[in-house]
């Protein structure tokens, strides 16, 4: 391999790794903000629920569920992407 693909590749690689590292933590961040889907100890009691105490938050939370896929498939896309470089680079 010459000096210039050579360069190139540790280029490509390094900008990779480093978008995997922020998609990581913007995934990791995204996740601690949404809410709990399991009731916990309130389950146990019969409290009843309104139709605007269950739907109150529903547009913010189905936001970052989709934020939460898409950094997830970004995520996988670029880890796939290093392995296939480091495969065919040798």
């Amino acid at each position: 391999m010459n000096e210039g693909l050579y360069i190139l590749y540790w280029i490509v690689v390094i900008a990779c790794l480093s978008l995997i590292f922020l998609t990581a933590l913007l995934t990791i961040f995204i996740v601690m903000f949404q809410k709990s889907n399991s009731d916990g100890i309130q389950g146990i009691t019969a409290s009843s629920e309104t139709f605007f105490g269950k739907h109150r938050g529903n547009s913010m939370e189905a936001k970052l569920k989709k934020w939460t896929w898409i950094c997830l498939a970004v995520l996988a896309v670029l880890a796939i992407t290093v392995y296939v470089i480091q495969i065919i680079a040798p």
